[in-house]
């Protein structure tokens, strides 16, 4: 099993640097420069999305909760049909017309005269909870290791932490996509086999799965968690609500800005859907069934419940199957962690020098100097990151979730409105990502608990309305169809380049 996840590490540092050699390009760093077609990016952007969240958070919400956990896997479903089928193909138009790298430049390019401090706030926005994301990360990876390996987490959360930050240093976004897509197979690959797998020895065993949910209580088998009336609703609401925030997360909209052609979105739509479905359906199962293998003494030791529900899915892999296929599926869980990590590593420091650099100097700077500019700043990023998963002691979970509402209740509506509304304004853009940071910091320390709502849902909707208060009270004065490419002040200047074959 040692020497299986061994081997995975290897060969992603090694894929990484084989497809990193020769790249000098600026925006081949920060945006792959058009490499790309509809089924990498699809895979890209789900192995990005599906982090330490889904294998340890969502499988061990299963756990722990049953079949009320079918609500945030419906949202997050939701989300990330919407963001692929309605937001994909207007985000590659608008990123062919500005030739914004980032997300933050997106908006920033849009209203010409507030690049800079639209670029600045967004990029301190990204880097703050980004980094609180990563951590989630590298926190979960030593999890895994320890539950595995019977490893410090210490040392789980460097080995992930190190090798990710040595691949994102490499190769940037092509090494980061490259690793992915690899990380995608493996990845479904858990999600669907140990689910079937985990049924099979279940019947050999003669576990009685009725009789475990059973005995797990009332709730567990009740969408509702055994809450009815306004505790229902706000259950339901609040598991839907995972679906808002998938449109304001950079580190998945940049696969999209980065798509070659229409022809690629829509092959691309169909790729992330039926990966989106099959592994949402195995966390759920893998979670659920993990009750009745805990309760019957066969994994945990004879525990009545596991300590840390997030731990479940590794614990099982670890008992259940043989030392090789245990390294395989569990090689698939560090990849849902190592990819998530990989992209958010890659926009923050993309965010750091095209965002607060290249808008702060007066005189651009080289190609090459902001190509080095990134590279230290993935260094940094990652050093940073790996101090925040080492003192920090929040869930996987919880990390991710307030991190997901910061950013996606900060740019979420932004993009919404920049991408389907004509009158949206520059004071709408502040609006949305003042609203959305200081709401979820707010409500997440002093609401969420009296009144039960998550901040995902209550951050988000706020900071859309004053988005669009915001842009009816001040309008732009004239139209703003976003700059030509004499206005584009990118450090390169070049445009996007056109599909390869």
């Amino acid at each position: 099993m040692l020497a299986v996840f061994v081997l995975y590490m290897v060969a992603t540092v090694f894929i990484a640097w084989w497809y990193s050699r020769g790249e000098r390009s600026h925006r081949e760093f920060v945006l792959g420069g058009g490499r790309f077609g509809g089924t990498a990016l699809a895979l890209s952007e789900r192995a990005t999305g599906e982090s330490a969240w889904l294998l340890l958070g969502l499988t061990g919400h299963a756990y722990a909760d049953g079949l009320s956990a079918i609500w945030v896997a419906l949202g997050c479903v939701a989300g990330i049909l919407f963001i692929w089928m309605v937001m994909a193909r207007r985000l590659r138009d608008e990123t062919e017309r500005t030739g914004a790298m980032t997300v933050s430049s997106l908006l920033a390019r849009r209203f010409p005269g507030a690049e800079k401090p639209i670029a600045l706030l967004s990029a301190g926005i990204v880097v703050f909870f980004f980094l609180l994301y990563i951590a989630a990360q590298f926190s979960g990876s030593g999890k895994v290791l320890q539950e595995t390996f019977g490893l410090d987490p210490l040392w789980g959360i460097v080995i992930a932490s190190v090798v990710v930050t040595i691949y994102c240093g490499l190769g940037g976004f092509i090494a980061v996509v490259v690793t992915d897509v690899f990380q995608a197979v493996l990845m479904i690959f858990t999600l669907v086999a140990f689910p079937i797998v985990a049924l099979f020895l279940a019947a050999s065993h003669g576990l009685d799965l009725g009789a475990a949910f059973a005995a797990a209580g009332p709730s567990f088998l009740s969408l509702t968690g055994g809450k009815t009336g306004a505790g229902a609703a706000i259950l339901v609401l609040s598991g839907l609500s995972w679906a808002l925030g998938y449109t304001g997360q950079p580190q998945l909209l940049t696969r999209m800005m980065a798509i070659r052609s229409e022809a690629d979105v829509r092959r691309a739509v169909r790729v992330a859907t039926v990966w989106t479905l099959f592994a949402y359906a195995g966390a759920i199962l893998i979670g659920m069934i993990g009750v009745a293998y805990v309760r019957s003494g066969l994994v945990g030791g004879g525990v009545a419940k596991l300590s840390d529900a997030e731990k479940i899915l590794p614990a099982m892999v670890h008992t259940l199957v043989n030392p090789i296929l245990a390294g395989v599926l569990l090689s698939g869980v560090i990849s849902a962690m190592m990819s998530t990590a990989s992209s958010e590593v890659t926009v923050s420091s993309a965010s750091f020098s095209e965002d607060v650099v290249a808008s702060l100097r007066k005189k651009a700077a080289t190609p090459k100097g902001m190509l080095v500019l990134n590279q230290v700043a993935t260094l940094a990023v990652g050093a940073v990151a790996i101090v925040l998963a080492l003192t920090m002691r929040d869930t996987v979970y919880s990390l991710v979730s307030y991190a997901w509402s910061g950013i996606g209740s900060s740019f979420g509506p932004a993009l919404v409105l920049l991408l389907f509304w004509k009158r949206f304004s520059r004071a709408g853009v502040f609006a949305s990502l003042l609203t959305g940071t200081a709401a979820t910091v707010v409500w997440k320390s002093f609401f969420e608990g009296p009144t039960g709502v998550s901040e995902r849902l209550a951050s988000y909707v706020l900071a859309f309305v004053m988005a669009v208060l915001f842009s009816l009270l001040f309008p732009e004065k004239a139209p703003t169809r976003g700059t030509d490419s004499a206005d584009r002040d990118s450090a390169d200047r070049l445009t996007p380049t056109r599909p390869v074959s």
